[in-house]
């Protein structure tokens, strides 16, 4: 019985030790942000849940991924069909019009989104979806020539689990983050509160689907280079990228590098220089208040990154509201647009003199 406390103890003093080592930087408990850039931000309402945006330059549209998810997020059940969820398209011509471009759909609850493009023109829309049933699937859509999109087909198999953000790399072929192990429980509540490395990001090559890398700690956000070759896996609660090769043939990935950043990083955008723009959590306890309470404000953190050298800079900054817990900051030429987890809005945001000014190393990122 001693030799047995003793173990429990000496457990104990582990399980704190890592807790304080992995949950209290990744927290950002200690974090001092000052606002920038957001005051010269407009307001555009959505749809409840602007959770993913990317951006179409050809069509000169933004694809908003929009789902009223805070019951789901909370495990209370719920519906999760609110008539408001779906794919809309933010014009980019300064009119800031909107409309829902995704057909009506039974029981859809976006998530993460991706444009494709091949060489011959197509395009396709990939979207991650939490149906209620429990399956998780990746819905595939033609993208039309005015931006409207058009059902191809579901896609699931038992490795995608618990998916977060995807990354389309064929006309039937992604990339797709598992942000969890275990869904619910006390098994649940380990994983996340000791930051366990636990979860994973899977292959679908046109047939069937794989986990092609492991050992991830909260994976989210995910993107590739413009030719393909490598792609970014954000670990939110590890508060870095992970830069991997890849083999087009295969699927296989490979860790080249981890780039630290200093936000909690959801998703991922790519804009035409090749830098990563990266919308996170800078302080996670402040979001989940917020994902309970939405009259809590957390705060949202917008960062440029370069993927060649690891310079980071902050690029948006709101704490009083404007925009709570962002999600996502997609780019083109000089226009930001910030989407959120929760809220029903994005924020619109010329850059024209930040861009002008080039990249900032005030807030550098070391890679590890």
């Amino acid at each position: 019985m001693r030799i047995f406390l003793w173990a429990l103890g000496i457990l104990a003093v582990i399980a704190a030790g890592r807790l304080v080592y992995h949950l209290v930087p990744a927290s950002g408990a200690f974090a001092e942000l000052d606002t920038k850039l957001v005051d010269q931000c407009r307001r555009v309402d959505v749809a409840p849940g602007t959770e993913d945006v990317t951006i179409d330059p050809e069509l000169n549209l933004a694809f908003i991924s929009a789902a009223d998810r805070r019951a789901w997020f909370n495990g209370e059940g719920g519906e999760g069909v609110n008539p408001l969820n779906g794919i809309y398209a933010l014009s980019l011509d300064g009119s800031d019009a909107v409309r829902r471009v995704s057909p009506a759909m039974k029981n859809f609850l976006p998530h993460g989104i991706s444009l494709w493009k091949g060489a011959d023109g197509t395009k396709r829309l990939f979207v991650i979806s939490h149906p209620t049933t429990g399956e998780q699937i990746v819905e595939i859509f033609d993208v039309g020539a005015a931006g409207d999109l058009i059902h191809l087909e579901s896609v699931s198999f038992p490795a995608m689990h618990s998916p977060n953000d995807v990354v389309g790399v064929g006309p039937r072929q992604f990339y797709a983050t598992n942000d969890r192990r275990f869904e619910s429980g006390p098994l649940s509540a380990l994983e996340s509160y000791l930051a366990l490395p636990l979860t994973n990001t899977v292959y679908y090559d046109g047939a069937e689907g794989r986990s092609v890398v492991s050992g991830l700690t909260y994976a989210n956000g995910i993107n590739k280079s413009a030719d393909g070759n490598t792609l970014y896996i954000a670990e939110l609660l590890k508060r870095r990228i992970g830069v991997f090769s890849r083999d087009a043939q295969s699927g296989a990935l490979k860790r080249v590098k981890n780039l630290g950043v200093n936000t909690a990083p959801d998703n991922i955008e790519v804009s035409r220089d090749g830098a990563l723009w990266v919308a996170g959590h800078s302080k996670i306890f402040d979001f989940v208040e917020h994902a309970k309470d939405p009259e809590a404000i957390a705060p949202s953190h917008v960062i440029r990154l370069n993927p060649r050298n690891g310079l980071a800079s902050d690029v948006l900054i709101s704490v009083n509201g404007e925009i709570n817990g962002s999600s996502v900051g997609a780019v083109w030429d000089n226009t930001l647009i910030v989407g959120a987890v929760f809220d029903g809005h994005v924020m619109v945001c010329p850059m024209l003199e930040i861009l002008l000014r080039g990249p900032s190393t005030n807030s550098s990122a070391n890679s590890q």
